[in-house]
C-alpha cells in the first residue's frame, strides 16, 4: 500500500524546545493577566451585592 502524504513528521528535539516555551509563556501570562483580571471582577461582584443588600437608614 501506499504511504498517505498527511502523515505526522517525528517530533524534533528543536520542536520540543519550542513547544515548551509556549507551554511557559501560557503559563506566565496565565498568573500575570487571567488572575489578576479574575479578582478585579470577583471583587466588582462582591462590591455591587454588598452596595445592593445593604440596609438603608431612613430617618
Amino acid at each position: 500500500m501506499r504511504q498517505l502524504k498527511g502523515k505526522p513528521k517525528k517530533e524534533t528535539s528543536k520542536d520540543k524546545k519550542e513547544r515548551k516555551q509556549a507551554m511557559q509563556e501560557a503559563r506566565q501570562q496565565i498568573t500575570t493577566v487571567v488572575l489578576p483580571t479574575l479578582a478585579v471582577v470577583v471583587l466588582l461582584i462582591v462590591v455591587f451585592v454588598y452596595v445592593a443588600t445593604r440596609p438603608t437608614i431612613t430617618e
